[in-house]
């Protein structure tokens, strides 16, 4: 059998999984597919889910639970946007929060002109919000986010402390962030993912900014499998990765390795021995 180039193997404590999301369809989505225009319309500041949206998230979160993978996610990335917290939360919470427990909701009732019931932290993952998986930045209304101070009245359990100013200061009216520029935000962020423990990590975000980052990516793949990796995500769709630290980013350890030897013993490998007297019977 020959060896082949088209496959290749890291150490599992090299890897992680990470599940991309995203978010439901919103509002400015419906308004701006029927006209263009109308993603700068100020109404759709910050825009939240439809309700066409929620029942969207009601699908995946379905899929995830059936799937097993509900109960893998270690932690959960979210752009701090609307959108796409209402999305996380929906998915990947702990179903509907009931009044009289000590956990904070991580949604509350009717958040965002939702409609719909509290959503309760028990029994699901951390919740982190980040900025740097947001959508492009600038010029659209609907990619500007309401104040921290209010996020955190709607969705009291997600965690904004990586957050520095309440106010949006990312976001200016009257320049769009490049699509160069989203692409190394994406893969600096990928690269951040490296700081962090968890080895199961969903992260819920945008199209543009997804479509960006993993096509960046793309360039060192097959074609066909670049190709994959840059398709425009479509609302609630989920993508599971294997992303892979070629470059000792991590500081991880192996949990599951096992050194062998124990207890000790003689061990040499014959292919060693062979060698050994091979070069013995050369002196």
């Amino acid at each position: 059998m020959e060896a082949s180039a088209s496959t290749a193997l890291y150490p599992v404590h090299r890897c992680k999984t990470i599940y991309l999301v995203r978010h439901a369809q919103g509002i400015h989505n419906v308004e701006g597919e029927k006209d263009h225009s109308a993603y700068m319309l100020p109404a759709l500041l910050d825009a939240q889910l439809t309700p066409l949206g929620w029942s969207q998230v009601d699908c995946l979160r379905e899929h995830v639970t059936k799937c097993g993978l509900a109960k893998k996610i270690e932690l959960v990335i979210v752009s701090p946007l609307l959108r796409t917290m209402q999305t996380a939360v929906g998915v990947f919470g702990g179903g509907n929060y009931a009044d009289g427990v000590s956990a904070s909701p991580l949604m509350v009732e009717g958040a965002g002109h939702s409609g719909r019931p509290a959503i309760s932290s028990l029994n699901c993952p951390p919740f982190l919000a980040v900025e740097a998986c947001r959508e492009h930045l600038g010029v659209h209304p609907c990619d500007k986010r309401s104040s921290i101070t209010k996020y955190r009245t709607l969705f009291p359990a997600i965690d904004f402390s990586l957050i520095e100013n309440d106010e949006d200061v990312l976001w200016v009216p009257d320049v769009r962030e490049a699509n160069e520029s989203v692409a190394a935000r994406g893969m600096k962020f990928i690269d951040w993912l490296w700081t962090r423990e968890e080895k199961e990590i969903a992260i819920v975000s945008h199209s543009g900014f997804l479509f960006h980052t993993l096509k960046m990516y793309g360039k060192e793949c097959h074609p066909t499998v670049a190709e994959e990796l840059g398709k425009h995500f479509n609302n609630c769709e989920l993508r599971s990765m294997v992303l892979v630290d070629r470059s000792m980013l991590g500081s991880d350890t192996p949990t599951c390795n096992f050194p062998g030897k124990v207890p000790a013993g003689l061990d040499l490998p014959s292919d060693v021995a062979d060698k050994k007297h091979a070069e013995n019977g050369q002196g």
